[in-house]
């Protein structure tokens, strides 16, 4: 006989599982713009660890218990429930809504259906669903097809909506704990930063860090004890196909921690244990603090970049090769991380004259060590303007040189100096030299040449400059 007809098909009453309680919801780092944005279909990205306490009444011998409200997105193959010797499990199966909805993930348990008049129609296990109707298996073992039904009871589990799990046990007769152990799709979290520009004298900022997270499981998660994850690990995706859920009444705001998360690593990752519990509803996106706000010196920089990093097979030496017209200049804003900061985005602020906090730019940074530069680009400055003209062009085949020079103009037109950082490639070929410039380079490298350019307000900067190109006859 096989395992799912000796273990799933029995007769022996099947014992209600009490909600769970209080679980524990470890939650890793997402960047799926998806996952955060509005909606109420349960997504296939984002993963956490779920672990729950739940408690079933066993009648005893071999029987199937079923534990439902589940996730919709589980991961049908990592579940786990531990019943810590009180009973043996025999085998276990997900059933997963689907496309059918709430009933769909009920398939095999037993259901007592009404009509409008509230007289029963069928009685037995539910095996089929379609869209008109439900196939219901009698104690007779004959299958009758129920339409217009307007009332769907569960004898075994609470009819919750998500996925189910059937556990075929033998144990002893009494209440058994059990740990419940999936992981699922559907929550992430990521890091939300502002920085909020304090004064015209120098540059600093105050930077505040919540921890956005997502809920798109398919189900909620009522008092969680949160653990986020601040890291980048393999997960095996699978594409898991679209998602049914049912719509839900709004949920209260869950209280607020009143204590900062606890961070420790977690082998090479960084984890972050939220104090006390949340409410996770979901459809959701729900944020705590992730640090206290910190005062931090910063810099801001405005770049002019021309070309890029890039050097050809063999010397360039055609006239109109890297000649542009200029571009834009970037408004960038830059400071040292005090403390780690997992990935997220930075929203740049600052104080208008009438003293409203305005958006400067916001950008999504990458996972940043505690000590290192946070560099974010915050948009094109309107007030800069630069152009870029070639002055010199000089070939000399029998020498192997090649002298090339240009004059880059910066425009101002707003109300205070600038200083405007220029970033120049070299790259006809790969052996150069600066033979001269207007501006003393502030760094210099193989593929770069960078200067700092003074512009004063409402006026103009300008900066020239010629390079030196030599190759050898093996390199023509």
């Amino acid at each position: 006989m096989r395992l799912d007809l000796l273990v799933f098909a029995m007769t022996a009453a099947a014992s209600t599982i009490a909600s769970a309680a209080d679980p524990a919801v470890t939650i890793y780092r997402s960047d799926s713009d998806t996952l955060f944005d509005a909606g109420n279909q349960p997504v296939a990205d984002g993963h956490a660890i779920v672990h729950e306490q739940r408690t079933l009444s066993l009648a005893g011998g071999r029987q199937t218990v079923v534990v439902d409200g589940l996730p919709t997105m589980l991961d049908t193959e990592a579940v786990a429930i531990d019943f810590a010797g009180a009973a043996r499990v025999l085998g276990q199966r997900v059933m997963s809504a689907g496309d059918g909805g709430l009933l769909a993930a009920h398939r095999g348990e037993s259901v007592q259906v009404s009509g409008a008049d509230g007289k029963p129609l069928a009685d037995g296990m539910l095996v089929a669903i379609d869209g008109n109707g439900l196939g219901i298996r009698g104690a007779n073992g004959r299958v009758s097809y129920v339409r217009d039904y307007a009332r769907v009871e569960f004898a075994e589990g609470s009819g919750l909506p998500g996925s189910t799990l059937q556990v075929a046990v033998d144990g002893k007769a009494g209440a058994a704990p059990a740990t419940l152990t999936y992981p699922t799709s559907g929550l992430g979290w990521r890091a939300a930063y502002s920085a909020l520009l304090l004064g015209d004298e120098g540059c600093r900022l105050r930077l505040d860090a919540l921890a956005s997270i997502a809920n798109r499981s398919g189900r909620d998660y009522a008092g969680a004890k949160l653990k986020l994850i601040a890291g980048s690990p393999n997960f095996a995706k699978y594409d898991r196909g679209p998602r049914v859920m049912m719509m839900k009444a709004a949920a209260a705001p869950a209280p607020a921690p009143e204590g900062m998360p606890e961070q420790s690593s977690l082998g090479d990752y960084r984890a972050y244990a939220i104090d006390g519990s949340l409410d996770l509803p979901d459809a959701s996106v729900t944020q705590v603090p992730l640090y206290a706000s910190s005062e931090l010196a910063c810099e801001r920089r405005w770049l002019y970049e021309s070309g890029g990093a890039w050097v050809p097979p063999k010397p360039m030496l055609e006239p109109d090769a890297w000649q542009s017209g200029g571009g834009p200049v970037q408004s960038q804003l830059s400071f040292t991380a005090a403390e780690n900061l997992p990935g997220g985005n930075l929203r740049v602020l600052t104080r208008d004259k009438d003293g409203r906090t305005e958006l400067l730019g916001e950008n999504r940074i990458a996972d940043v060590a505690k000590g290192r530069d946070v560099q974010v680009n915050l948009g094109v400055a309107f007030d800069l303007a630069a152009t870029r003209e070639r002055t010199v062009f000089k070939v000399d085949k029998a020498a192997r040189e090649l002298d090339e020079g240009f004059r880059i103009t910066l425009t101002n037109s707003g109300e205070h100096a600038r200083d405007v950082t220029v970033r120049e490639h070299p790259n006809r070929w790969r052996a150069w030299t600066l033979v001269s410039s207007s501006v003393k380079p502030a760094k210099q490298s193989p593929d770069l040449l960078e200067f700092r350019v003074a512009v004063p307000p409402g006026s103009k900067g300008t900066l020239d400059y010629v390079v030196k190109y030599r190759w050898s006859p093996n390199e023509d």
